[in-house]
């Protein structure tokens, strides 16, 4: 039973990281690694999947905001948008691979959703980049461990 309460706190902070929240999954992840208590594989796959669909609500907030492109308060013409989109889907997708730093990850989610980035293609890069980033913040750990 303990074993799932720290799970799911692990998988909390990693879904709240990858929102707009101020959550630190990282911290929480090392910890458990230096406890040495869990196997570092699920651990890594919980991260991995709360931040991910924690970043997946972010490309859904994104989706559900540019229905409100054709309001009169939208920030963005529907000319600008249109372009912006265009734009996106030429270079920016791979963007995406930036998900995982702190400070403009969480963001590109939220561009990613209003510039009608597909879902699938979303979710490819986006585990990619996070998975990338909790295995060497994994092999790091493990490494001063080791050698510490």
């Amino acid at each position: 039973m303990l074993t799932l309460l720290i799970l799911t706190g692990l998988f909390v902070s990693a879904f709240g990281a990858a929102t707009l929240f101020p959550f630190q999954s990282e911290a929480v992840l090392v910890g458990l690694l230096v406890q040495g208590t869990y196997p570092v594989a699920v651990l890594v796959a919980v991260a991995t999947l709360g931040n991910v669909l924690g970043s997946a609500v972010n490309w859904w907030l994104g989706r559900y905001i540019e229905r409100w492109r054709h309001k009169r308060w939208f920030p963005v013409s529907e000319r600008n948008l249109n372009r912006a989109q265009a734009g996106y889907h030429r270079y920016g997708r791979w963007s995406l691979l930036l998900s995982w730093a702190p400070f403009i990850g969480d963001p590109l989610t939220l561009v990613a959703g209003v510039m009608k980035e597909p879902f699938w293609s979303f979710l490819w890069i986006v585990t990619l980049a996070k998975a990338g980033r909790y295995l060497i913040l994994t092999a790091l750990t493990l490494g001063v461990m080791q050698w510490g």
